[in-house]
């Protein structure tokens, strides 16, 4: 397996990353059993994958432990990127609340997927999504403060503008950005690409096969689960042809 560095960090990976998101509940069913994903991620450790992506949010939670059981025999062989972000509902409601990157709640979500993640360190953390209500700034700065820590090695982004990656770097070198990219979805190739390769940060793509699309995993007689987030794009939205009747699926 091919290896590549992200950007100027020195943080090094297969250039084939696993997104592990639908390992586990959360996110519509699961193709097999808690041990058979097990299977799934250790096997893919024996064809030379390094790079591991989980977040808080998959699940949530679950899918941080099921990565975490998954790869402690071979820890120090991998990479494994989680993300923060989300707030939760205490009363056990799985779907998250809404946004909460305040500097304390980070650092407390973050011990918590260490203990989930069996590990004394993050390879990569990302802020799952950029939160309006505190300034990158903090954000990047917390980060810091746990790398010092030793609790996390590389400062990630995901799906962040242009001057939130300038703001961001400013305070603290970002190792990487992952946004969705494909031979669908190429918006990053206008700005974002540009800004990453002057900055020297890495890229890592999810839904690099379209959410299944591009796979040929969607037919016109496609439907998913109530709980599969692809039911919240409206380029998975069905519609009819006034001209035929049938039905055929709207790409954005």
């Amino acid at each position: 397996m091919e290896k590549r560095k992200l950007g100027r960090s020195g943080l090094e990976a297969s250039a084939i990353g696993l997104g592990c998101m639908r390992s586990s509940a959360g996110h519509g069913p699961v193709a097999g059993t808690k041990q058979e994903m097990i299977a799934v991620l250790r096997g893919a450790v024996d064809r030379g994958i390094t790079l591991f992506d989980t977040a808080q949010v998959y699940g949530p939670f679950v899918n941080e432990e099921l990565v975490g059981e998954a790869l402690a025999p071979v820890r120090d062989q991998v990479v494994i990127s989680t993300k923060f972000g989300f707030q939760f509902d205490t009363s056990g409601d799985p779907h998250p609340t809404g946004l909460n990157s305040r500097p304390e709640y980070i650092k407390e979500t973050v011990e918590a997927s260490l203990k989930r993640l069996r590990t004394e360190r993050i390879d990569l953390l990302y802020q799952h999504r950029v939160d309006p209500a505190v300034p990158i700034e903090d954000v990047a700065g917390t980060v810091k403060d746990l790398i010092q820590q030793g609790k996390v090695k590389y400062f990630g982004l995901s799906e962040a503008g242009v001057q939130t990656i300038r703001r961001a770097q400013a305070v603290l070198p970002v190792a990487a950005l992952q946004s969705e990219y494909s031979l669908w979805w190429k918006r990053p190739e206008k700005e974002i690409l540009p800004t990453l390769e002057e900055l020297g940060i890495g890229f890592v793509s999810f839904s690099p096969l379209g959410k299944g699309y591009l796979a040929g995993a969607v037919t016109e007689d496609t439907t998913f689960d109530l709980e599969d987030n692809r039911n919240s794009f409206p380029r998975f939205t069905p519609v009819s042809s006034r001209s035929s009747g049938s039905v055929s699926w709207h790409v954005m």
